[in-house]
């Protein structure tokens, strides 16, 4: 990028009445290799099909993740998959950050993925539930979570709770039990915004046990003071454990439910160990 024909970052400021100049480079051809991974199934039919993606997967490729994705494996795993979000982004039609597991419905068919998506961005017919491990305990058992969630003002790769800006953003949540100095939370999203869930909850100063960007350290102290266990995370404790919506082409109510991760029992093993 040039600014009155000298180079320039985007991020400077600029005095006004500058010439911009931009040099796009020519796209690169995508590739899409199937991936024969391993991935549970839940259910498919000609339509659409759900799936349980692990933690460390990315959905979809991505500068930096080419390869290795949730697309990947779903290109070996379904006969064809919806062409409405694009060649890098077939059948996506919502997403769950690569350190959250949980329950993903992928569309087949381009009027299921129209139809899916209306239904994920009006909020009234699908039901998104998420357990997480936080620190500390809430000061109020249930409630909600009302705010603006937006781009991070300074770092712009993280979400944040704004005064102004940004778009609404609608948690329910409620604690299920709390043990040393932490606590499992259920999460009913009422919309979907990026990040949500890791925001809010740091909001609430509980923030996600592991999740280094909007919480603490991967190195978990699992009791108090200096001479405290600690444990090392390989992911953050965040998992999309009930998925409800309609199916477009039946009409049929479709509810599903998967167990939390290993690691959160182990984990909650540990704290109750630690503390005798």
């Amino acid at each position: 990028m040039r600014a009155d024909g000298a180079p320039t970052r985007a991020s400077a400021r600029l005095k006004g009445n500058e010439v911009i100049t931009v040099f796009v480079p020519p796209p690169r051809p995508l590739d899409l290799a199937p991936e024969d991974r391993p991935l549970r199934i839940l259910f498919q039919d000609e339509h659409l099909i759900v799936v349980e993606k692990p933690s460390g997967m990315v959905v979809h490729p991505a500068p930096g993740h080419p390869a290795g994705t949730l697309v990947n494996v779903l290109l070996s795993r379904a006969d064809r998959l919806s062409g409405i979000g694009g060649v890098a982004r077939p059948g996506i039609v919502h997403r769950l950050d690569r350190g959250t597991s949980g329950i993903l419905v992928v569309a087949k068919t381009d009027p299921v993925h129209a139809a899916l998506s209306n239904q994920f961005s009006s909020h009234k017919e699908v039901d998104r539930r998420y357990h997480g491990i936080v620190w500390g305990k809430p000061r109020r058992a249930a409630g909600a979570i009302v705010t603006q969630v937006g781009r991070h003002p300074v770092q712009r790769k993280k979400m944040a709770v704004l005064d102004e800006g940004g778009r609404t953003a609608v948690t329910h949540y409620r604690c299920i039990e709390s043990f040393g100095t932490f606590s499992l939370m259920e999460y009913r999203l009422e919309t979907g915004r990026t990040h949500q869930v890791r925001v809010h909850s740091a909001s609430l100063s509980c923030p996600i046990v592991g999740d280094d960007v909007y919480g603490r350290s991967r190195k978990v102290p699992l009791g108090k003071g200096p001479a405290a266990r600690t444990v090392t995370l390989h992911r953050f404790l965040l998992h999309a454990f009930h998925l409800g919506f309609v199916h477009p082409a039946t009409g049929k109510r479709m509810e599903f439910d998967i167990a939390d991760p290993p690691e959160f029992a182990a984990f909650r093993a540990a704290v109750l160990e630690a503390h005798g």
